[in-house]
């Protein structure tokens, strides 16, 4: 399995080292390059225009990863994350994972959300993680099975206008046959009720937003 983890330069610690596994393809977008390799961590490329770190730390990254891309910090189109993303799904993998994807800047956190759906449509389980969330996106094509883990709730809010045949089992809250509309709330906060959960829908993309209100270290 391949899978691209890539760190963009958001809400980063120790818990986003722990998530890379043997074989990922590490890709820092800006500061996130800086952060791998100050924890020691070499990234596979490192890409952005590199306006969150200073001159001195954009030479160290140039010198430190196996590929340096840069680009004009007012003359682009994408984020540094798109740019990220964008070269991840060219390399066809099996999952893309994005840490450092969410923050204080709610604009650049939206849009990573949804990068997300951007990977749906390429046919690629993806998933944005930070200290207190694992966020996903499914349709009909990729029904989702949830483990139990450290997060203890687990939220289902539209992406496209409705989502309908929405179906749950191993949950406190089942659904069958249900419809959810952007602006409700219903699929807020349910839990795991079995070890393992199941989410299917007929139509429609479902963001499934697994969460902790204690952060990860």
């Amino acid at each position: 399995m391949t899978r691209v983890v890539i760190f963009s330069g958001g809400s980063l610690g120790p818990w986003a080292l722990r998530l890379i596994q043997p074989g990922d393809l590490l890709v820092g977008a800006d500061k996130g390059a800086l952060f791998l390799l100050r924890h020691g961590r070499r990234p596979d490329v490192a890409l952005g225009d590199f306006d969150s770190v200073n001159a001195e730390e954009k030479a160290y990254i140039a010198e430190n990863s196996g590929r340096f891309i840069s680009c004009d910090p007012v003359m682009k189109d994408l984020t540094d994350t798109e740019m990220a993303f964008n070269w991840a799904l060219e390399k066809q993998p099996d999952e893309i994972v994005l840490c450092g994807a969410l923050g204080t800047r709610w604009d650049h956190a939206l849009a990573n959300v949804h990068l997300l759906r951007k990977g749906l449509e390429a046919g690629l389980r993806c998933r944005i993680i930070d200290a207190y969330n694992e966020i996903a996106v499914m349709d009909q094509h990729l029904p989702l099975t949830l483990q139990r883990s450290r997060f203890s709730h687990v939220s289902l809010l539209p992406l496209s206008l409705d989502v309908e045949g929405i179906e749950l089992q191993g949950f406190q809250y089942p659904l069958h046959n249900a419809k959810l509309t952007i602006g409700q709330s219903l699929g807020i906060s349910n839990c795991l009720a079995e070890p393992e959960g199941t989410i299917a829908i007929t139509a429609g993309m479902l963001l499934v937003i697994q969460s902790s209100d204690q952060a990860a270290e």
